[in-house]
């Protein structure tokens, strides 16, 4: 009988916990929606000056409005707009992927063969992090007019092409990659090209996802170097269909968010759909 009373009674008692846990809970989940809607809120500012005259834009107005097709013509007309999406799209996928295959074979040789000398050669490396952009600009850019790749596509990405710091994030996470099944395979008469195509690209899977994240937004949004190296208009890339149009005395804002949105659409998409595996490889999880 003792019992059957004491049921209902740790029953109410623990619906009593739980609720309090969540009055408590409130204060934080109002916190968190004002910072969600803080950060949101530029995004949904760019997609409503987008369907706004430049007048409506510059007065501060938030709301949507019914003039986007209108910004949408004048941007084509203006600009060479899918010339400009073709250049960066072909800029950005080519160098995602000669950086992630270069970058890997290298984190893969720091990590998983011994040398004696291959710690100094990667502190050598690691300072090359330290040396700014602009102050390899003027050789870099002698370099590539004496080799005749101005505006060109090698020309944007050699450069890029292989950078310390995914050297190193593969390196780190080549530490998790399980070297028993490295000397199971070389038992199985596997070659070191083959351990890395058909074991090491597979089970690195996450680490491949985040670096080519980054890779292609960093790629993507470039703006200095090619507005050194691509000084054709038929080369230009979004970035720099952007800065023409908020160059000279009269803008029209309209316009300018418009472009601006057509950029912001390729890398939102690529992080949304690796998402996961990008919080994965950044973690150094290893499948």
């Amino acid at each position: 009988m003792t019992k059957t009373m004491e049921a209902p009674a740790k029953a109410k008692t623990g619906k009593a916990n739980h609720s309090t846990i969540q009055r408590r809970l409130i204060p934080a989940y109002i916190f968190l929606i004002i910072v969600s809607f803080l950060s949101v809120f530029p995004l949904l500012w760019m997609i409503s000056a987008a369907t706004n005259t430049s007048l409506d834009v510059a007065r501060g107005k938030i709301m949507f409005g019914s003039y986007a097709l209108e910004n949408f013509k004048n941007l084509i007309t203006q600009q060479n707009l899918w010339g400009a999406m073709k250049n960066s799209f072909v800029y950005s996928i080519v160098q995602t992927v000669a950086s992630l295959f270069i970058c890997s074979l290298a984190g893969f040789g720091f990590e998983l063969y011994h040398d004696k000398g291959k710690d100094r050669l990667f502190g050598i490396l690691l300072l090359a992090m330290m040396v700014p952009q602009v102050a390899t600009m003027v050789p870099l850019f002698k370099m590539m007019s004496q080799m005749g790749l101005l505006n060109t596509v090698w020309g944007f990405i050699l450069p890029s092409l292989s950078t310390p710091f995914l050297i190193m994030m593969f390196r780190q996470n080549s530490r998790n990659f399980p070297l028993d099944l490295m000397q199971a395979a070389r038992i199985d008469g596997l070659s070191e090209i083959g351990i890395f195509f058909r074991m090491y690209v597979p089970i690195m899977r996450s680490t491949y996802a985040a670096a080519a994240v980054i890779t292609f937004m960093n790629a993507w949004n470039a703006y200095l170097w090619p507005k050194v190296v691509l000084n054709q208009a038929d080369a230009q890339t979004m970035p720099m269909l952007i800065a023409n149009l908020s160059a000279g005395y009269s803008i029209d804002y309209g316009v300018l968010m418009m472009g601006v949105l057509f950029c912001s659409i390729p890398t939102m998409i690529v992080f949304f759909i690796l998402q996961k595996q990008f919080a994965e490889g950044i973690t150094g999880a290893v499948k």
